[in-house]
């Protein structure tokens, strides 16, 4: 099971790793603002829960990392302290799996919620389960940086082993695709196992056997309750970025018009079929994106105004308040009475 290459340039994350770097450096006595060059982001601002950042960002205040520390056990120390509470409703989401094989296709499936910068994919062979980093050289032309952030997400994912099964829960292999670095020593020091360095690709093997213990903290119908709101968060990062989000912000910029794809592929001057194409190759479609609008301004709606049921039923473009009572209990899990309630 795989994911796509981490979207670069798209502000929509919380600054919740470079802030984890930024403190890991600062223990070092490097100034936050020297770690955060070239990044338009201030000390306040990586402490500010409305900031929004990209993997681009983030990058660079590695590559700064990179320059400005002598100490080889920074990736590893930012990796140790990424607990999975870090990450918002994604990591509780994976914290209440039901099963640890649940928590890897989670992992998998929403790892766009995470700051990526990286693929990761996972399998299971006959006797171990598998978590494989492909080569993302397309985020650095640094080996040193790539480097840096390979250390970070293999620590990262044993740490977040430890978080969901228990603290003595390591992996039994490492292979890294590099050779062998000065500090080799810390990858046993850290990941806690064994280390193939010059390998074919990156992975880390843990016993197949975990795959079908319960998490310390599973819970089934939370875990449902995350992933909804989890989905939720995926459709606003793929309508916050390319085609997609062009077209999103189209329709929402168009209220009242109730546009259909011919309307507005013709809009951004293509046709409907490449407009298709397009939003199939960001992983969502134009039905997708008007209901991510029309939920989006109905919660407004029943938020911070006195409208009425049918009127904004109306003004959503649907035929009737029953059809909109419909979509919006599938979209949210709830009717828009009890939401406003």
């Amino acid at each position: 099971m795989a994911n796509k290459p981490p979207l670069m340039n798209e502000k929509i994350y919380a600054p919740y790793k470079i802030a984890a770097l930024v403190e890991t450096l600062g223990e070092q006595g490097i100034a936050a603002k020297a770690c955060l060059e070239g990044t338009g982001l201030t000390p306040n601002d990586i402490y500010n829960p409305e900031t929004r950042t990209s993997v681009r960002q983030y990058i660079t205040v590695c590559q700064n990392a990179v320059t400005l520390s002598s100490d080889p056990s920074t990736p590893f120390q930012v990796g140790k302290r990424m607990h999975l509470s870090a990450y918002g409703m994604y990591g509780y989401a994976l914290i209440c799996s039901p099963t640890v094989r649940d928590f890897f296709n989670l992992g998998v499936k929403y790892h766009r919620l995470a700051t990526p910068t990286a693929t990761i994919e996972w399998r299971e062979d006959t006797d171990s389960a598998v978590w494989v980093f492909p080569e993302t050289r397309g985020l650095t032309t640094s080996d040193k940086v790539h480097q840096f952030l390979l250390e970070q997400q293999l620590t990262q994912h044993v740490t977040h082993i430890q978080d969901v099964v228990s603290a003595t829960s390591f992996p039994h292999r490492v292979c890294v695709a590099h050779s062998a670095p000065a500090h080799a020593s810390l990858y046993d020091q850290y990941l806690h196992c064994p280390v193939q360095f010059a390998a074919p690709v990156s992975e880390i093997y843990y016993d197949r056997k975990i795959l079908n213990q319960k998490p310390q903290l599973a819970h089934r119908i939370t875990s449902t309750l995350l992933q909804e709101t989890c989905d939720r968060l995926i459709g606003q990062v793929k309508t916050s970025a390319g085609v997609a989000g062009e077209v999103y912000q189209l329709l929402m910029h168009s209220l009242g018009q109730f546009l259909n794809m011919d309307e507005v592929a013709s809009k951004l001057n293509m046709t409907s079929r490449t407009l298709r194409r397009k939003l199939d190759a960001d992983d969502t479609t134009f039905a997708k994106i008007t209901d991510d609008v029309r939920y989006s301004l109905a919660s407004e709606y029943l938020r911070t105004t006195s409208m009425s049921i049918e009127d904004i039923a109306t003004a959503l473009g649907f035929s009737d308040a029953a059809s909109f009572r419909h979509a919006f209990k599938r979209w949210s899990g709830q009717t828009p009475s009890a939401f406003r309630g």
